[in-house]
């Protein structure tokens, strides 16, 4: 079981749309997955067609009032596991200041779960921005999906998170940027080129060779809670994370590779 936190503090770029994205184009894959969404404004919990108002326990339950995990869980019509979200977790970084290790919630409650272990990935949707939800995700996770736009100012917040990332490695030794994916992608732009091309000379290995493509279908699925898998699947924007969604799965192989060499 591995657990990626995809995580980005600048807002729209395409952060939800890759957690997921991700997560069903796994499903699909025959994989077993669970999406946990730690972003108050609850869109991954909406994009997987459930009602974020209407569930009995969020993540918030679990984090704020100590919910056994398990009981969160709940089956998606998207076809995976999802934790959902909603306001409830608003001002979470208030209501636990100065409480011990209000870092540790998520890793805590993950690890005392045996109802996470049939999972082959979890998959958390960070809130967009670096407050005590998404230090959380950090300290739980074994590694960090990065969606980038293509832009100047997306450059400089990449630039934060990899030093909070780098910071963080005191409280969670595996912790590591597991990949950079370029979203919302437009080859006829030159600038979206030239941040590309920045971004493979600086990352190198760890850039997905996987591009998602500014696509009207991946805009429109969220507006009928489905992952645009399920909306069209013939549409480069579900292609292209079905594609990713196969680089993860490599990855995931060559670490475990890795990590049982004697």
């Amino acid at each position: 079981m591995e657990i990626l936190a995809i995580a980005n503090q600048k807002g729209g770029v395409g952060k939800t749309t890759t957690a997921v994205n991700l997560a069903a184009s796994l499903a699909a894959k025959r994989k077993r997955v669970l999406l946990l969404d730690i972003d108050p404004q609850g869109n991954a919990t909406t994009g997987t067609g459930l009602d974020k108002n209407e569930l009995d326990l969020t993540a918030a339950d679990i984090l704020l009032d100590g919910a056994p995990l398990q009981q969160a869980i709940v089956k998606s019509p998207a076809g995976f596991d999802v934790i959902g979200a909603n306001r409830d977790l608003a001002g979470m970084d208030i209501t636990l200041m100065g409480q011990t290790n209000s870092h540790e919630l998520l890793k805590k409650a993950l690890s005392g779960s045996s109802a996470v272990e049939k999972y082959d990935y979890v998959i958390i949707d960070c809130a967009p921005s670096l407050n005590l939800l998404t230090i959380n995700a950090l300290v739980a996770t074994d590694g960090v999906i990065i969606p980038m736009q293509c832009e100047y100012y997306a450059l400089e917040g990449l630039a934060d998170l990899s030093q909070t990332i780098d910071r963080l490695t005191e409280l969670n030794s595996r912790l590591h940027i597991r990949g950079v994916v370029r979203t919302l992608f437009d080859a006829r732009n030159t600038l979206a080129n030239d941040v590309s091309n920045e971004l493979e000379a600086h990352f190198g290995d760890i850039m997905y060779k996987t591009v998602i493509p500014r696509n009207i279908r991946l805009a429109e699925a969220p507006a009928h809670g489905m992952p645009v898998l399920n909306y069209e699947k013939s549409s480069k924007g579900a292609q292209a994370y079905l594609q990713l969604a196969t680089e993860v799965i490599k990855q995931s192989r060559q670490l475990s590779l890795a990590l049982n060499r004697p």
